[in-house]
């Protein structure tokens, strides 16, 4: 026998390699955090309809995804941090509950006012694709981890991408308000699927919440990488969001096309 069969003969089994995720849960974390980050974007090929269904002015209107974006980046700062310190899972399901009603009140909103208000609450509850990612990331195992992120993230992307699309095409056809109502529904199926399906997350720290931000600041101070990325993801976000936003009111009475 040679050495090499000798020394595999008197080493251990390999264990086993973890189970992939079920490709269920995979799809119910793509879609969660498709359709959470696309309620970011409905609003924006609609504002010209807004304005004129609300009698608001175009310099107020585009206030609402202006709040929907700064609600957005609370949310990360102030809300993401607490997926380490608390069930993700719960977090989630109490996002998803928060954002299904400020969609509806976004649909049901008699006043610009109230539409705003809205907004900024649906860019902070939207933050759930932000706790979504890192679940995936958590609940796969290491062998197909990289695989599973980058199946939740296309799907968070494609409903980035697609967001604008259905939301001009519903408003065009149906009236803006339907397509909040229907978000609203998407996200109650998304919160009815993952109360069955996620399972309990243990806390990763047990820091105070006022530790948990200022740890932010020393990874913001110690990565150069990280202030590199946050400042192009940031900057991309604005000039992406402030494209659209625009071409919607240019192209008041066409929200589709």
């Amino acid at each position: 026998m040679s050495s090499i069969q000798a020394a595999h003969a008197g080493a251990e089994p390999l264990a086993p390699a973890a189970p992939a995720l079920p490709a269920s849960l995979v799809l119910l974390l793509a879609s969660g955090a498709g359709f959470a980050v696309a309620a970011l974007y409905y609003s924006q090929p609609m504002l010209g309809v807004l304005a004129a269904d609300i009698g608001a002015p175009t310099r107020t209107v585009g206030f609402v995804p202006t709040l929907t974006q700064l609600g957005y980046a609370l949310g990360i700062l102030f809300l993401a941090p607490l997926g380490d310190r608390y069930d993700r899972r719960r977090i989630i399901l109490a996002k998803a509950a928060v954002l299904c009603v400020a969609l509806l009140l976004a649909g049901a909103s008699p006043s610009v006012g109230m539409l705003l208000a809205a907004s900024l609450a649906i860019g902070l509850a939207a933050t759930m694709a932000q706790d979504i990612v890192p679940a995936a990331a958590t609940l796969a195992p290491e062998a197909s981890r990289g695989k599973t992120v980058g199946t939740v993230m296309t799907g968070l992307l494609f409903g980035i991408l697609l967001s604008r699309v259905v939301s001009g095409f519903v408003a065009e056809h149906f009236g803006w308000r339907t397509m909040f109502v229907a978000a609203a529904a998407s996200i109650a199926l998304i919160g009815a699927a993952a109360w069955r399906g996620l399972p309990r997350f243990k806390a990763t720290t047990h820091l105070a919440y006022g530790a948990l931000l200022r740890s932010l600041a020393t990874l913001w101070q110690r990565h150069g990488a990280l202030r590199r990325a946050a400042w192009a993801q940031g900057l991309i976000s604005i000039g992406f969001s402030a494209f659209w936003s625009t071409l919607a009111v240019m192209l008041h009475g066409e929200p589709f096309h």
